[in-house]
């Protein structure tokens, strides 16, 4: 069997985190591997994705085959888009310099819409936050306001009934 790029599940119950490792094919999913190339936090927003790039190449290039997830994951870094490059520098198609030009390109760019998405995602929590706060004050505003109310109504009969009661007391008098 070849030797297989996949994802070694760790961590807690319904608190995932993986490695992503080269082992044979044969060997269970957490069990023996070759080599050990990074790591995948999926519970963050987005996912942490620590990986060694060239080392993913190296085992490509000597036909290990990735797993779904893991194809998925090596797309995302630029693993399978360095390989191509690789393949076309070994072709003599381009040159090894336009090669690295085109990767690094592609990496600011893939960069820079991570940090976007992290950006926005802070703001949306930090508008929502400041929503339920405004939402909270206003609730607990009504709530002082009812219980205002409450003590109000409460006071005026007691009242009422205090005057009545010292009229009747001086009528009776």
């Amino acid at each position: 069997m070849p030797a297989r790029i996949r994802l070694q599940r760790h961590g807690k119950k319904n608190q995932p985190f993986y490695h992503i490792v080269v082992a044979d094919g044969r060997a269970p999913r957490d069990g023996k591997f070759i080599e050990k190339i990074g790591t995948y936090n999926p519970m963050t927003n987005p996912a942490q994705i620590a990986l060694d790039i060239d080392s993913a190449v190296k085992w490509l290039k000597n036909g290990a085959q990735p797993s779904d997830t893991a194809r998925r994951i090596l797309s995302y870094k630029g693993v399978m888009l360095k390989r191509h490059l690789q393949i076309g520098v070994e072709k003599g198609a381009i040159s090894q310099e336009q090669a690295d030009v085109k990767f690094n390109q592609w990496l600011q760019e893939k960069e820079n819409k991570i940090a976007n998405k992290r950006s926005s995602i802070e703001s949306e929590a930090r508008s929502n936050k400041k929503a339920r706060l405004e939402a909270e004050q206003k609730a607990n505003e009504a709530k002082a306001a009812a219980i205002a109310a409450k003590r109000s109504a409460a006071e005026a009969p007691a009242e009422g009934e205090e005057v009545v009661a010292n009229e009747e007391t001086a009528a009776q008098e």
